[in-house]
């Protein structure tokens, strides 16, 4: 029996891999979409092509959780970061190829796809490499590396692809998923192969049958998290993936190559507050209460009125920018830590053996709202064009509504499962 640490080695190793194949994965999501955008300029097909790449990520999850309880751990690690780095340089290579929006595109949910594959490993590792008191630290060293990936792999993308262009931005992502996939070959991670006494697909459904039972019946308030993340997802996380780039690249009147560095840098203010939620998770662990988590989606939804209303003032485009990027900044700040509390419940509530499932089951579930607001955000900008200040202020009107809802979730839970 390996004897677990607060942060052993192979848990550093973990953090490590994390962060260099997190940092080529958020470059490419913020580049690849942006270049998009600035050839075409449309709102509906930017919120089209992020809505459609979350798709694959959705089918991803629970296949990746179950996988994730049955498989080594290390090994979907490695072959998932070998894979994307040859896919990365597969689209290098054919990127000014006619139809170049459908690869794009395509690569785009490949990638998605692969995160949803990938996380339910990281996640169901972590109670494995740590001790149970340190569960919530060590998922938010995970989500401080999430967040600090977030943070520089959209200013350094955003740079080398105004000033190189998208095709440089590949390669150098390539690499950091090649070197990532090495380092991981390393790390070992306690495995016991489970008895397969069954065919695959009467395997898969005994498990998403085990773990839908657990929620509903075990543990009913894992679904009462999943309802909050969904609304989350469809009326706020949208909001800001889809408005964000098109406000400051097609809506404020800044230069196209500055706008596009504005825009890696305000997506490294999300960044950097995911890394402040996360260091903030760490250090008041023992203090965050479950049942107060509704107070930083509450936050989080009045950042979106300066947002708005910046946008309605006689003021400059750089102004309405700075406005923006400081509430981002704070939306990521506290949502980080109210993840941080959901994750680290869900995994101390469930059985170790259901843990990836759940977890896979839960994003799954989440993450179907996150396609369907990304297209409605696109469609509302596209119609509400010189009016996308009352998108926003929409969207902080019902987020307030969602934080409403959201005390009475929580109100019940206990900081500790029972």
């Amino acid at each position: 029996m390996m004897k677990k640490a607060r942060f052993s080695r192979d848990f550093i190793l973990v953090v490590i891999g994390q962060i260099i194949s997190l940092f080529g994965n958020a470059a490419l999501r913020f580049a690849i979409p942006l270049y998009l955008l600035n050839q075409t300029g449309s709102s509906v097909l930017y919120g089209t092509v992020t809505a459609c790449a979350f798709l694959p990520s959705i089918v991803m999850s629970p296949i990746g959780g179950i996988v994730a309880d049955r498989v080594n751990k290390r090994t979907i690690m490695v072959v998932l970061d070998f894979f994307t780095a040859a896919l990365t340089i597969f689209v290098s290579i054919f990127l000014e190829q006619d139809g170049q929006i459908f690869l794009l595109a395509g690569a785009l949910m490949l990638l998605y796809g692969i995160a949803g594959a990938y996380q339910p490993s990281v996640q169901s590792a972590i109670p494995v490499l740590v001790t149970q008191q340190h569960v919530m630290k060590a998922n938010s060293v995970i989500n401080t590396v999430n967040s600090l990936s977030s943070l520089t792999g959209p200013v350094l993308g955003g740079g080398l692809y105004s000033t190189y262009g998208l095709r440089t931005v590949l390669i150098v992502c390539s690499a950091c998923f090649f070197a990532s996939a090495v380092m991981e070959i390393f790390i070992h991670i306690p495995y016991k192969k489970p008895e397969k006494k069954e065919g695959i697909w009467k395997i898969v459904r005994a498990d998403f049958e085990q773990s839908f039972q657990f929620i509903r019946r075990e543990r009913p308030e894992i679904g009462k998290v999943v309802l909050v993340i969904c609304g989350i997802n469809l009326f706020l996380s949208a909001m800001i993936i889809v408005g964000m780039p098109y406000i400051i690249t097609e809506v404020l009147e800044i230069q196209t190559n500055l706008a596009n560095r504005l825009c890696g840098f305000a997506e490294g203010a999300l960044g950097a507050g995911g890394l402040a939620g996360g260091i903030c998770a760490r250090i008041f662990s023992e203090k965050l209460q479950i049942e107060d988590a509704g107070k930083a989606i509450l936050i989080c939804a009045l950042c979106l009125f300066p947002m708005g209303i910046s946008m309605l003032l006689p003021v400059s485009a750089l102004t309405v920018y700075g406005v923006m990027a400081v509430c981002c900044f704070i939306v990521m700040l506290f949502s980080t830590i109210f993840t941080v509390q959901m994750i680290s419940y869900i995994q101390i509530a469930t059985p170790r053996n259901l843990i990836g499932k759940v977890i896979a089951m839960t994003l799954t579930v989440s993450t179907c709202s996150q396609p369907l607001g990304n297209a409605l955000y696109g469609i509302l900008f596209d119609a509400c064009r010189d009016k996308e200040a009352f998108v926003i202020l929409f969207a902080g009107i019902t987020s307030l509504l969602l934080a409403a809802g959201t005390g009475k979730y929580f109100g019940s839970l206990r900081s500790q499962p029972r």
